[in-house]
Formats: C-alpha cells, structure tokens, sequence
C-alpha cells in the first residue's frame, strides 16, 4: 500500500520543523536524565548512625545543614589518601601554599577567569551546539566543538626533544 504524496510531504514538513525546535541551553554531550523521576545515581545513602562518645559535645540541630550521617565523598577520598578534608572548604589559600601561588602567578593571573571561561564556553556551545541536528551517526557534538583546541602530546614531547629538553618516556602513539 503506497502512502499519498501529501502524507509523505506533511511527514517530511513535521520532521524538519521538530528538528529546528530551539533550546535555550545548548548541551553538547548527548548523556543526560530526560524523564520525570529520581535519577538513581544521584542518590546516596547515609552513613551508618552511631552513638556518640559524649552526648554534650554535639552540635545543636541545624535545619538544612551538614549531618554526621551524611556522605560527602570529595572529603572522604582526601581523607583515604592522608590529605586534610578541611581544606576543601577553605576559600583562600593557606599561607603555607603561598610559595606555590607566587610561583603559579608570577606571569600574571586574570581574576575573573572562571567567569570568562564560562563565558567562552557558553559561546562555543551556542555555536556548535546545533551541528549535528538529525543525531546522524555517533559523533559527539562536543568532540567537534573542542576539536581545534585538542592538545597533542606526542607532538609537544617531539618538540621538546628537539629543543634537548628531557623528557620521560611515555607509551607509543595509538595506531
């Protein structure tokens, strides 16, 4: 049974204009929770309870605050690797990091990078962000935005080798 010229035209109309539907933010990545429900690894169970030593000692209840029981997983690894998890909340840094932030800044540093960064970001998504608007084939829409600024290891470790500076070895390239 043959479909009718004007089925196939309004079926070719309605796939071209479901196609070219804006988005406000555009995501170049194509994993993302779509539906309505709890997204499963989002959810993190508590630690277990336990008994304190001494009831007095604890903190007063703070509705919305931090608990003992819950799981903060950034913390816990530094702690697993023998690092301070209290440094993850300091703002600044510690003054016995000063020598390496005078070393890291002493070309200069630009103080809203983080802002201009994001900036930067959200143009090259707006601009690449619609390429591959029919979902053809596996390509990753972010692999091409960022493709240009992909940095060459191999390329920089013969660079360096030429100019005599030592470099450790590292694997072959892939083939």
């Amino acid at each position: 049974m043959a479909m009718p010229h004007k089925t196939v035209l309004a079926l070719l109309v309605a796939t071209v204009l479901a196609g070219c539907g804006g988005r406000d933010d555009v995501t170049l990545t194509r994993i993302r929770h779509t539906g309505n429900g709890p997204d499963e690894f989002s959810i993190m169970p508590g630690k277990p309870l336990q008994a304190p030593e001494d009831y007095a000692s604890l903190p007063s209840p703070t509705p919305g605050g931090a608990n003992r029981t819950d799981q903060n997983p950034l913390a816990d690894g530094v702690a697993a690797l023998g690092g301070n998890p209290a440094a993850l909340t300091a703002g600044a840094p510690s003054a016995r990091d000063g020598a390496l932030v005078n070393h890291a800044t002493r070309y200069g540093a630009t103080a809203n990078i983080r802002q201009t960064l994001s900036e930067e970001d959200s143009e090259i998504r707006r601009r690449h962000g619609r390429v591959n608007i029919l979902r053809l084939g596996p390509k990753d829409d972010y692999t091409n935005a960022y493709k240009r600024q992909w940095l060459d290891a191999y390329a920089e470790e013969r660079r360096l080798r030429r100019n005599g500076t030592v470099t450790p070895s590292s694997p072959p390239p892939p083939k």
